[in-house]
């Protein structure tokens, strides 16, 4: 069943933009989906820098759908605060609303857009189900998504000596490591503000806690840099296999074939980020995966791709450029989790 939980009880929030065409078990529970008619609208809360709000919202720019967005500030900690913790009990973006749907698995959301929104007219991005199509979008799909980019951008901000060319500053470590116990103590608080909500608070405590131990140990980040050139290079066969199949001038395509997929949407997101964080000369260019860095080139050039993420690259710069002037003043924020 899909969460009964009505967005209406945040009423602090208002709606920032609405994008058009062209232009543990208890909680997972609650996040379940039912499928409904699409002739309503689409409610999406989110934060413009989170990797997997940029995936959803790559995704209904391709599918051209109507949607009305609100900003979750990661960096206020609005994602903490009780409207959006009863919304989503971990306290995570992004969340869909759908009629009585509240979707908020990034993958069930993009399924349910999938599954909900296919009028004629209407871009596919999942091929007929049993085709050979569907099964290679299918595992190019779960095969991105299995990359852990919480630990890569977390690990990249606290060991920068591991990126080339790194949108982020070198005093953002620093700044970060200050911040860590702060939000441990406002989690702490809000538990016993909000009795009602206590379990959520103190199950992302502990989430959160365990993550940003592992998040800036070396040796597990340098593994898991290994298993992401695995995938790279995975990624780099078929869009070789692509190339061959298509080998006439001028003709294009994408991962999984002619059409543009969710497989490409988990891909460039996070070709997107990989370069963000300053590791897209580790897995890509110089020669390196010519077949990727010829992809990348392509998929910035789309008309979703470039109002979804170039503008979130410009956004977040600017946030970090700020960030020594704001967050002083905000020492009880924390800015190390939001960017996943």
């Amino acid at each position: 069943m899909a969460s009964q939980t009505s967005p209406e009880s945040q009423d602090e929030k208002a709606p920032v933009t609405e994008t058009e065409p062209e232009k543990e078990k208890d909680e997972q529970q609650q996040c379940d989906t039912v499928a409904k008619p699409s002739e309503s609208k689409l409610t999406l809360y989110h934060w413009t820098q989170s990797f997997n709000s940029q995936k959803v919202r790559l995704a209904i720019a391709e599918k051209g759908l109507r949607c009305e967005e609100y900003d979750v500030s990661l960096p206020l900690s609005e994602h903490n605060e009780p409207w959006f913790m009863r919304l989503n009990p971990t306290g995570e973006v992004p969340v869909l609303v759908h009629n009585d749907n509240v979707i908020c698995d990034p993958t069930q959301i993009m399924d349910y857009l999938e599954q909900n929104f296919n009028d004629e007219g209407t871009p596919k991005l999942v091929p007929e189900e049993g085709s050979t199509y569907y099964h290679r979008v299918q595992h190019y799909r779960e095969l991105l998504d299995s990359l852990q980019m919480d630990a890569y951008t977390h690990g990249c901000i606290l060991h920068p000596e591991i990126t080339v060319d790194s949108h982020i500053p070198a005093y953002a470590a620093t700044c970060i490591r200050t911040q860590i116990g702060n939000t441990e103590s406002e989690l702490k608080k809000l538990a016993e503000q909000n009795p009602e909500l206590k379990d959520a608070y103190i199950a992302k405590q502990r989430r959160i806690k365990s993550k940003l131990f592992d998040h800036d140990n070396m040796k597990y980040l340098k593994k898991l840099l290994d298993e992401l050139a695995n995938v790279m290079d995975q990624v780099e066969t078929e869009l070789q296999r692509r190339v061959e199949e298509t080998p006439e001038e001028g003709s294009q395509s994408w991962l999984c074939g002619e059409f543009f997929s969710m497989a490409d949407v988990s891909l460039a997101v996070t070709l997107h980020r990989l370069k963000f964080l300053g590791l897209s000369r580790r897995y890509w260019g110089n020669g390196n995966r010519i077949n990727l860095e010829t992809y990348y080139e392509r998929v910035v050039q789309r008309p979703a791709f470039r109002r979804v993420l170039v503008t979130s690259t410009t956004s977040l710069s600017r946030l970090f450029c700020l960030w020594p002037f704001v967050w002083p003043r905000k020492t009880h924020r924390l800015l190390l989790v939001p960017l996943c």
